[in-house]
């Protein structure tokens, strides 16, 4: 299993957008685009929970780009 390195500045960011609750998107490689709330994340994963309380978990390879949504 992978070390999570909380030292490092993209977990430190994902720790902040957790922290304050800010909503975010994230662009996967299949080209979707998902809004909403990350609740955690570990070495493999982010949980995300849209609008409608659903949550759903994003493996970090599937990920293109995470970005604060403006």
């Amino acid at each position: 299993m992978t070390e999570f390195d909380t030292g490092l500045p993209s977990v430190k960011q994902v720790q902040g957008y957790i922290k304050d609750k800010q909503e975010v998107e994230l662009k996967l490689i299949t080209d979707d685009l998902i809004v909403g709330k990350i609740m955690w994340q570990d070495p493999q994963c982010i949980c995300l929970i849209d609008h409608y309380d659903q949550s759903t978990l994003i493996w970090r390879q599937a990920l293109v780009f995470l970005k604060p949504k403006a």
